[in-house]
């Protein structure tokens, strides 16, 4: 059995064809699509986070609103890119919205995917420390978030404050009971897995690898998804992980499917220059569904996976992103034994 979502980059544009035109559409169209997707069947709705760009930006008003029309699926990030965050004010917000959802946040965060500006941070107010990098400070915001969400309390109450306290030290509020073990760390390749798994974060692992060792896309991932475990035996959490990963699925049931998609069905492995490296980039699933069927079969990630994330084109509209997720759920999930 299998956690199905949907993934969105949340983009807009004023383009002829865009069912989304502009911040506000994909505002209203993500929540749209969340309640779309419980309707159909799914578990997940989950945002992407991009500053800087005609994308989603701010998750918590949009994970906040979507609980509230929601009862059911989960409510996630993938992922927040924590070079921008206060992780103080973000457990405020976090907190809340979980609270607003009915405990069913599941956040992804990470050191983030290349900016749409140089140093977006700095304009945040953020910078590495003297003799650290970006990605060092990412880690040290998350450090830091994770450990506020413990619940434990580390500020001194002032004496004469505006409302009583409660004895010792005052936490973050509004405090939301489990949501640190409902923390994601998007890992880029195997050792980022390793580490995850050590600070007990659960894992989530995209469509992309910044790292190239020659195998296909999903055996390279799998390793990364073993490595994960591995590490998380032997650091001895008490709880079992979960893991995460995308794919962009288009099982073409209709005439619409084909015209959209049919460009796709021939779809490979791309190796690329990404961030001063190598990368790897999963290729897109798309055909008749017992093609893919047979195509998903052989998947080693996915299958090793509890929680696979679609990819959905939100420029579409919500009526055609439910329908891709209602094929995946209908004509592949029982076919492969995900349902």
């Amino acid at each position: 059995m299998k956690n199905i979502g949907f993934l969105s980059f949340g983009h807009w544009s004023p383009g002829q064809h865009s069912m989304v035109q502009s911040a506000a559409d994909t505002l209203l169209q993500s929540i749209e699509l969340a309640v779309a997707a419980e309707e159909v069947g799914a578990d997940g709705a989950y945002y992407r986070v991009h500053h800087f760009a005609q994308q989603l930006a701010s998750p918590f008003p949009l994970l906040a609103a979507a609980g509230a029309k929601t009862s059911r699926i989960e409510l996630g990030t993938a992922v927040i890119d924590m070079r921008y965050e206060n992780p103080l004010y973000m457990a405020e917000d976090a907190g809340a919205a979980d609270l607003i959802s009915g405990g069913r946040l599941q956040l992804g965060v990470s050191r983030g995917s290349p900016e749409q500006v140089i140093d977006g941070y700095r304009h945040f107010g953020y910078e590495p420390a003297e003799g650290t990098t970006d990605a060092d400070m990412a880690r040290e915001h998350t450090r830091r978030f994770l450990e506020v969400l413990s619940g434990e309390g580390f500020a001194q109450p002032n004496p004469r404050p505006m409302f009583p306290n409660p004895p010792g030290l005052l936490r973050i509020e509004p405090y939301a009971p489990g949501l640190r073990d409902r923390i994601w760390w998007g890992a880029g390749n195997r050792a980022t897995a390793v580490w995850t798994a050590e600070q007990g974060m659960n894992l989530m692992s995209s469509t992309l690898l910044t790292e190239d060792t020659g195998v296909p896309f999903h055996q390279l991932q799998a390793e990364q998804i073993q490595m994960f475990r591995d590490a998380w035996a032997t650091a001895g959490h008490q709880r079992e992980p979960r893991v995460s990963v995308s794919r962009s699925i288009f099982p073409i049931v209709s005439d619409l499917d084909r015209k959209l998609f049919w460009r796709e069905t021939h779809s490979s492995d791309q190796v690329g220059w990404l961030d001063g490296g190598n990368a790897r980039f999963g290729k897109t699933y798309a055909g008749e569904p017992d093609k893919l069927i047979a195509e998903l079969a052989e998947d080693e990630a996915i299958a090793a996976a509890d929680t696979l994330l679609l990819t959905v084109p939100n420029q579409l509209g919500v009526d055609y992103n439910a329908h891709v997720l209602e094929s995946v759920i209908n004509h592949l999930a029982p076919e492969l034994g995900w349902r």
